[in-house]
């Protein structure tokens, strides 16, 4: 099953150091059942595009949380493609979650099949969303027009031996 996992630079960096993604639990998103059901006219094609999509919010507020630790980072919206067996995938009962799933287990760098990474241009925007996030969860729809405008930048796709460029 493939399963999109938010992340980071720096994250991504640990996991080209210790070989894997972790630790777990993992939250990730993917295509669920609810999702098929949510999304009836949609192909494969545009429900991985929607979980990744998911992903790629969350990735904002690691952004942000990372930022709030004190880690520098280059504002970047970073998801991870991994391929797991569908039996270490556990899917949310909630339906405002349709895509997000948990994975019990650390991901071994060998399951990970590409990496999805904003281009250097969307920075800007990335910026402008990771700060807008607070407004945005309490309902100011200026700050959510904000976060859901980063969505018209699209994350370039990266195949796993380029990851050491990425983080280098």
């Amino acid at each position: 099953m493939r399963v999109y996992l938010p992340c980071t630079l720096p994250a991504l960096a640990r996991v080209a150091t210790v070989g894997e993604l972790g630790p777990a639990p993992l939250t990730g998103y993917a295509v669920t059942p609810a999702l098929i059901e949510w999304y009836v006219s949609g192909d494969t094609e545009e429900l991985e595009y929607v979980a990744l999509t998911e992903a790629a919010r969350d990735s904002l507020r690691m952004l942000a949380a990372d930022r709030a630790d004190g880690v520098e980072v280059v504002a970047r919206r970073v998801v991870v493609a991994v391929d797991v067996p569908e039996g270490d995938v556990s899917v949310s009962a909630d339906l405002d979650e349709r895509a997000r799933v948990r994975l019990a287990a650390a991901v071994p760098l060998a399951r990970i099949a590409a990496v999805h990474v904003d281009d250097l241009s969307a920075v800007k925007d990335v910026e402008a969303a990771v700060a807008a996030l607070p407004a945005a969860d309490r309902g100011d729809d200026d700050a959510r027009f904000t976060v859901d405008g980063v969505e018209a930048n699209e994350l370039l796709w990266y195949a796993t031996q380029e990851i050491p460029d990425l983080v280098g």
